[in-house]
């Protein structure tokens, strides 16, 4: 026993002197900043063929990293531990540097480790292992490599191509347009003729949708987000009474098949809207349960903590206390499902795929995402891709998302995160022109490629205050924002109405009829939106897969230059978020601009205003 652990203290000395070695001669460098993660967002296949890896480095700390590569079973015959590939930075943030390359294997499978070298020259090897000094000892070790054991396609996460391509318009039924008069509810309201409560009724459905198809078509839209359109007590049905059925005073069946078929004729995708997190309190099974308590055959299906289920409420309709069942947060009518009752997940993904076989939807917007559990969200993928393979998932989450966005639940999630960054700064003046930059930079190193150019992002929606409301009426930093989220990774989405000048505060404000009165819509705004959306339709697949520089980011005058490339070919925005006109030199085919004026061969952008250039288009001589 004595020479044992004599034995395994020795091994342990050693270890601590190998370590010591190992790290002795990259003292200088900040080592605690490097990090990588196999098979994740830094290391992972983006097609059948192409690995994309990534590595993390503290801010400004090392002038070049290398990746070294190769077969990990020819490690030895092919020496391949000596040639080093130069990885290119990509984006930094306030505090980290992001280096990437691509890389392809002859048979599918990959050893690789990363050279490190820092701003005085010293060089550190980063390994599975972690940290040493670069000798062939610790190079020719075959466990210090991470490993992509196999290019396995199954595994890959894949992006839909026409998601890249489209700009979606989100609707919120109830307020979009009254297109048949005949359901209306009762006491439903004159069209926009006061601002909306919480519990009024305008009439708007989906023949109004229907009816305005050619006014969406004329605006560039490709792609039809609808809030919640299934039979529920509220105006905006995400308290669901039968996920079987359309409102009554939305339409019917008909009606639904009508939209849908009339949209896909215009290459128009749908998205449709639904929440499987909690039911609404008028359901039959939610009000079996509160019959029959815990002998209802639903008890199960809900999470009640104590029978039987009540509540105590305050005047404030809201606000309830002393629930003894789960709820969205403290809405008592709005109870929580337990997914991971079989019976609900049998019975939710029957309603998944009941509207893509039916109603041939093309998406699902998920609501409450997540606060419903990973397990049932994988079975709901491969419910929906079973029946449409280029089927479009997204999740609504707030926050960073990387065990949603993994390949095996959601495509994307409306990326409230990145936009954050942009409203934190061009609108609300919370952050400074470099946090926002780290910002963004940090939310795209979060995920894959695929991944960033699925997300959907959204200046505003029907749980915000509208975006000119946001720009206190201020027109001209409403379209300096929009132009700048849209030329972003992700696909933009337009919150009904935003085209025309509608404003409106926090919800229920936001939620107004649409203006359908030419004569109250603002016809210049609407034009610029109509340019910006041709615009990123156009170059939507530099915009979706292309790089990502900053050329200048100057934070005493507030000109940021954004270059976008991809295949040849480069888009370069310039915007002024300062306070003073700035002068800029003239490049390129200029695409849209607002507030610029052309001097001789310069462009004086003026506070609020932007530019955005093709390239390699030149202007002659």
């Amino acid at each position: 026993m004595q020479s044992f652990v004599f034995f395994m203290l020795n091994r342990i000395v050693a270890c601590a002197i190998m370590s010591w070695k190992s790290i002795e001669g990259v003292k200088s460098m900040n080592t605690a900043a490097i990090y990588h993660r196999p098979d994740s967002e830094y290391a992972y296949l983006y097609d059948k063929d192409t690995m994309h890896i990534r590595l993390r480095t503290a801010r400004a700390d090392s002038k070049q990293v290398y990746l070294i590569s190769g077969d990990p079973y020819l490690l030895d015959k092919e020496q391949w531990y000596q040639e080093k590939e130069p990885m290119k930075k990509i984006v930094s943030t306030d505090l980290y540097d992001y280096w990437f390359i691509e890389k392809k294997a002859k048979f599918k499978r990959l050893s690789y480790a990363f050279v490190i070298q820092s701003q005085v020259d010293i060089q550190a090897f980063y390994g599975d292992h972690g940290v040493f000094e670069v000798t062939d000892t610790y190079l020719k070790m075959p466990n210090n490599y991470f490993r992509m054991p196999y290019f396995h396609e199954v595994d890959r996460v894949k992006a839909q191509e026409w998601v890249s391509q489209t700009v979606w318009y989100q609707i919120f039924p109830e307020r979009f347009a009254n297109g048949d008069a005949t359901n209306d509810p009762v006491d439903t309201l004159p069209w926009g003729s006061k601002n909306p409560d919480r519990q009024d009724f305008f009439g708007g459905d989906l023949q109004g949708v229907i009816d305005h198809l050619d006014y969406l078509e004329e605006l560039g839209i490709n792609g039809i987000y609808l809030c919640p359109i299934f039979e529920a007590h509220s105006n905006h049905k995400y308290d669901t009474i039968d996920y079987f059925k359309v409102d009554p005073a939305f339409g019917t069946d008909e009606t639904l098949h009508e939209l849908i078929d009339a949209c896909h004729s215009r290459g128009m995708k749908v998205m449709l809207d639904a929440v499987f997190n909690h039911m609404g309190d008028t359901s039959p099974q939610w009000q079996d349960v509160l019959e029959n308590g815990q002998q209802s055959k639903y008890a199960d299906w809900f999470h009640v903590n104590e029978f039987p289920a009540t509540y105590k409420i305050d005047d404030d309709f809201e606000e309830a206390h002393d629930l003894t069942y789960d709820v969205f947060a403290f809405t008592p009518h709005m109870p929580k499902l337990n997914t991971a009752n079989p019976e609900v997940q049998d019975y939710l993904l029957s309603i998944a795929t009941y509207w893509i076989e039916t109603f041939d939807i093309d998406a699902w917007r998920l609501d409450v995402a997540n606060e419903v559990d990973h397990h049932f969200w994988k079975k709901f993928r491969q419910a929906c891709f079973a029946i449409k393979p280029d089927f479009y998932i997204l999740g609504e989450i707030w926050h960073s998302s990387q065990s949603w966005l993994q390949g095996d639940e959601f495509d994307a999630v409306m990326n409230y995160a990145y936009t954050d960054a942009i409203m934190n700064y061009f609108v609300k003046r919370q952050i400074g022109l470099k946090k926002m930059v780290s910002d963004m930079a940090n939310q795209l190193m979060l995920y894959r490629n695929q991944t960033n150019q699925m997300q959907l992002n959204v200046l505003d929606t029907h749980d915000t205050p509208r975006l000119l409301s946001e720009t206190q009426g201020d027109k001209d930093l409403m379209r300096q924002v929009l132009a700048f989220t849209y030329i972003q990774p992700g696909v933009p989405c337009l919150y009904y109405g935003d085209e025309v000048g509608m404003t409106g505060e926090m919800d229920p404000d936001c939620r107004k009829c649409m203006v359908w009165d030419e004569e109250e819509q603002d016809g210049s705004l609407k034009g610029f939106v109509i340019d910006l959306i041709s615009l990123r339709k156009t170059y939507a697949s530099l915009l979706a897969k292309g790089t990502w520089e900053w050329q200048l980011v100057d934070e005493d005058t507030g000109l940021l230059t954004l270059k976008r490339e991809w295949e040849g070919t480069s888009l370069i925005a310039q915007f002024n978020s300062g306070q003073e006109a700035q002068t800029v030199s003239k490049k390129g085919e200029i695409l849209l601009n607002a507030l610029t004026n052309q001097v001789d061969r310069e462009l004086v952008i003026e506070p609020m205003g932007f530019v955005v250039a093709a390239y390699p288009i030149l202007i002659e001589e």
